[in-house]
């Protein structure tokens, strides 16, 4: 995966391109530096998510999906290179059944927010999205894989459903939204 890092400031990005994991350059506003920018922070929100209080099983997928997120920036950084399987893709259906199916049916729309980590939760669910968004921008300029496009669109909808078993577990309910408010 390319050459790992042994000094942080290299100046070379000074003249505002940056090196991708295959040796080439590119300029820091492409797609395909702004998708791997919109997963790092993704990463990075989620990373403050862990730093709430939550049940193991829940932080333990959390972590995981860290890793994963750190493989889909790496095959963004390589282009044509592939890391991300679509048994990850499997394993975030597997992970969104589960914790969905111990939830109320929704009749209504939800709120971000309740208990601190759903709010966060929501957070990393947005930001999500727009990585999602990113990837979109990207795959129509250049070629990518389908499993990091399909990942980002599971992860979305899991985050959602996380945010709901985490305000159920500090005894909080969803958020809902009121049509007719008083």
């Amino acid at each position: 995966m390319g050459n790992r890092l042994s000094r942080i400031a290299t100046r070379t990005g000074d003249t505002g391109t940056t090196g991708l994991g295959d040796g080439s350059r590119t300029g820091k506003d492409s797609p395909r530096i702004d998708a791997i920018g919109e997963v790092d922070e993704l990463n990075a929100h989620l990373g403050v998510l862990l730093a709430e209080t939550l049940p193991d099983d829940i932080r333990a997928v959390l972590l995981h999906i860290q890793h994963d997120l750190f493989d889909l920036g790496g095959e963004l950084s390589i282009p044509g290179y592939t890391l991300v399987k679509p048994e990850q893709v499997a394993q975030l259906d597997d992970w969104l059944a589960h914790y969905n199916a111990a939830l109320p049916r929704l009749a209504e729309f939800i709120l971000p927010g309740g208990s601190r980590a759903a709010a966060q939760a929501h957070v990393c669910r947005t930001v999500c999205r727009r990585a999602e968004r990113a990837l979109v921008a990207l795959g129509a300029a250049e070629a990518i894989n389908d499993a990091p496009r399909q990942y980002l669109n599971r992860l979305s909808d899991l985050l959602f459903v996380l945010a709901r078993v985490l305000n159920r577990a500090t005894g909080q309910g969803d958020v809902m939204w009121q049509r007719t408010r008083p």
